[in-house]
């Protein structure tokens, strides 16, 4: 899997203080996408062992009260994605205490693969659906357009 950005700490993808990871590749191609940069599974950066043991560091990280862990892209759940995203999110679920992992996708949960489902026990929230321009609606919380869903897995306290 490649990586775009990751920030250690972001504010803006999601609720509270974040990590926010930016991964590589897409197949939905939206038309006003705002990170068209991350559509390509090849742009961006390996992610490597090294780079997962500093998100769940920061993660632990107890000098800065962080809720948890944003994925976004490009797309996580592009096929190409899923292991290494689930590697991940089971990591930071075993090793980090009261941390929330929101996930945002093109795919509408429908439209899941059964591989791609494997990482829903582990998502307490899921933003779903492509960006479409015609629904864009800036005052939405936490997403683009007015079709995409936000599917809340678990109530999250931390």
């Amino acid at each position: 899997m490649n990586y775009h950005q990751y920030h250690p700490i972001d504010v803006v993808n999601g609720p509270g203080t974040r990590c926010t990871l930016f991964v590589s590749g897409c197949v939905h191609q939206c038309r006003g996408c705002y990170n068209q940069s991350t559509q390509r599974l090849d742009s961006g950066h390996l992610f490597t062992q090294e780079l997962e043991d500093h998100i769940i560091a920061d993660l632990n990280d107890t000098r800065i009260k962080r809720r948890g862990l944003s994925l976004s892209g490009g797309d996580p759940m592009h096929p190409a994605n899923v292991s290494a995203v689930l590697k991940l999110v089971k990591r930071v679920k075993a090793e980090c205490e009261n941390k929330d992992i929101w996930l945002w996708t093109g795919y509408t949960l429908e439209e899941l693969s059964e591989e791609q489902k494997a990482l829903l026990p582990y998502i307490d929230t899921l933003i779903d659906g492509k960006f479409e321009q015609d629904k864009a609606d800036p005052s939405l919380d936490w997403r683009g357009s007015s079709n995409q869903i936000i599917h809340r897995f678990t109530e999250f306290s931390g």
